[in-house]
């Protein structure tokens, strides 16, 4: 008896009374021809065209839509890269502008005196106190005016109520509700230091502060744009200059932070950029129209392995009354179809994004690249699904998909030691190494010692401090590193090493076939034999799987 015929088999008691009447009639032509049915769906694009002279279709659209979204992913990195720099140097230049004294090299900026925190809050307020900013800056900058009104600079204090702190005496008396207090200055004539000082009435309680804010708004406009034949975006920067003293240990740290809000300048007009703001536009749409064509496309596959695959499940219920797993049932719904089907919503929702921000409409940056960065990273690893056709040029997917379930089973026991790990190093060494001051840092330092980084420089900076910090930091690595890089990280890669053997074993030898596997290799015609030359719609399936009806 054949595998196909042990595939109709079945025992006497075992189906319904019309079944076992279908089984005696059944026409062993229909099982051959929904087995020739199978084999077609699951063979290659080339194979197709061999069957039914087919062209491949998606396959050359993927080849496309590599080429086209690549490009157009270039072309928007571009204008964000000239985005992002032109937001970092507007952030420098106002460090420049508005701190005084600071130097590119003053990574640690902090003031150590009452005097100078008065000084330095002063000529923050007499910088912005003068009212034409673009003559003393390089660029095109000015301050937000709102109906013809200034914004104003903001100086807030956030101070404890009460304060009474006597450390000759170790006492102290303390209410720890904060409050603000903010004075507004308006830019409107530039003041001598002596009368600035007399009329912003600005006194500082050192035992009650907490921090000095200073708010403000400065408006630019990105011009370096205009060289690439595209529209400038105009720039809103919230400014915030904190004078921290929240650890009140003698040092009141300088953070310049701002706040960027990218707007479309209300009045524009830029000679000669028509033409090109048009073919941009143009790509994109042909983007889209190649994503949506292949988004159909695959869909429309992804439903019909679907279709097959109840099929197939009521064709194998009824002549073997077995329940097929769902292993067998996933090999219908092509994993590849759906990776390319997401990557292709990302690629249409970005590209009309990308629209809207070339037409000035939005100027949502980071979502869009987001969008792009994701779909074009989606399209490249789709196109492997072709390499699955040449078993050798496939076998690092195979490897990775047959080491999967293992790995994550792995995968829990390492970040399980390797979360121990982050929280005793956080809370044992955190206060003496910078590296342990926070759960993120830890973290990262941990991953990069087990790549071989940090390491040395770890050792070295707790060097100074008492003598159980320094014998404890000593264990803690020296178990750590063995255990990670010699053993779990060994382990991770034997797992690799393992199913890469097997998957070359059975290249040589041959791969164990599931039962759908074994019910189609009965087919033993070429897909050049011509009898795969049938309508694709045609479809055996109430034949074989509605016995009862007379079949002719």
């Amino acid at each position: 008896m054949s595998d196909g015929e042990h595939f109709l088999s079945g025992g006497p008691n075992n189906h319904p009374a019309c079944h076992r009447t279908a089984k005696s009639h059944v026409d062993p032509q229909s099982v051959e021809n929904f087995r020739r049915k199978l084999k077609y769906f699951f063979m290659s694009p080339c194979q197709k065209y061999r069957a039914r002279g087919r062209k491949p279709w998606k396959m050359m659209l993927q080849i496309l839509k590599i080429a086209i979204i690549t490009f157009q992913l270039v072309s928007f990195g571009l204008s964000n890269e000239m985005m992002v720099t032109f937001k970092e140097g507007n952030i420098v230049a106002f460090k420049h502008f508005f701190l005084k004294n600071y130097q590119d090299r003053n990574k640690d900026y902090a003031l150590y005196t009452k005097h100078e925190v008065h000084d330095h809050i002063l000529y923050i307020i007499n910088r912005v106190s003068y009212l034409h900013l673009q003559d003393l800056t390089v660029d095109n900058h000015a301050f937000e005016r709102i109906d013809e009104v200034f914004t104003p600079l903001s100086v807030c204090q956030e101070l404890y109520r009460h304060a009474n702190i006597l450390p000759v005496n170790e006492t102290f008396d303390i209410d720890p509700h904060v409050e603000t207090e903010c004075l507004y200055f308006y830019p409107f004539s530039l003041f001598k230091k002596d009368d600035l000082e007399n009329d912003m009435n600005l006194t500082l309680d050192f035992q009650r502060l907490l921090a000095v804010n200073i708010y403000l708004k400065v408006k630019a406009i990105n011009l370096q744009t205009v060289h690439y034949k595209e529209l400038p975006d105009c720039y809103d920067f919230a400014i915030n200059i904190k004078f921290d003293n929240h650890a009140h240990s003698g040092k009141i740290k300088i953070t310049l932070r701002s706040d960027v809000q990218i707007k479309v300048c209300k009045d524009w007009n830029v000679s000669g950029s028509n033409l090109h703001y048009q073919l941009i536009v143009l790509f994109d749409c042909v983007v889209i129209c190649s994503c949506l064509l292949s988004l159909i496309l695959c869909t429309r596959s992804v439903y019909k392995g679907v279709l097959l695959q109840f099929e197939y499940i009521t064709f194998a219920s009824i002549y073997h009354n077995k329940r097929v797993c769902w292993s067998e049932r996933m090999e219908f719904i092509n994993g590849w179809y759906i990776l390319i089907i997401i990557s292709d919503t990302l690629t249409i929702a970005g590209s009309i994004l990308k629209i809207c921000i070339q037409s000035k409409e939005l100027t949502n940056y980071d979502v869009c690249s987001i969008l792009l960065g994701t779909a074009t990273m989606l399209v490249w690893t789709g196109v492997m699904r072709y390499f699955s056709f040449f078993q050798k040029y496939y076998i690092l997917i195979l490897t990775l998909q047959a080491a999967l379930p293992n790995v994550i089973r792995f995968s829990f026991c390492a970040v399980m030691i390797f979360l121990s790990y982050c929280f005793c190093g956080w809370i044992v060494l955190g206060p003496h190494h910078e590296n342990f001051r926070s759960f993120n840092t830890v973290a990262n330092c941990l991953f990069s010692m087990i790549n071989g980084d940090e390491i040395y420089s770890t050792f070295t900076k707790i060097r100074d401090k008492n003598d159980l910090v320094w014998m404890f930091s000593r264990m803690y690595i020296y178990t750590f590193v063995p255990l990670f890089t010699f053993m779990i990280l060994s382990l991770f890669i034997a797992l690799f090493t393992d199913t890469y053997e097997t998957i070359k074993r059975y290249q040589k030898h041959g791969a164990p076939l599931s039962e759908l596997q074994a019910f189609i290799a009965e087919c033993k015609d070429p897909p050049n034999s011509g009898k795969y030359m049938v309508d694709e719609e045609s479809s055996t399936f109430w034949c074989l799987c509605a016995p009862c009806v007379n079949c002719t």
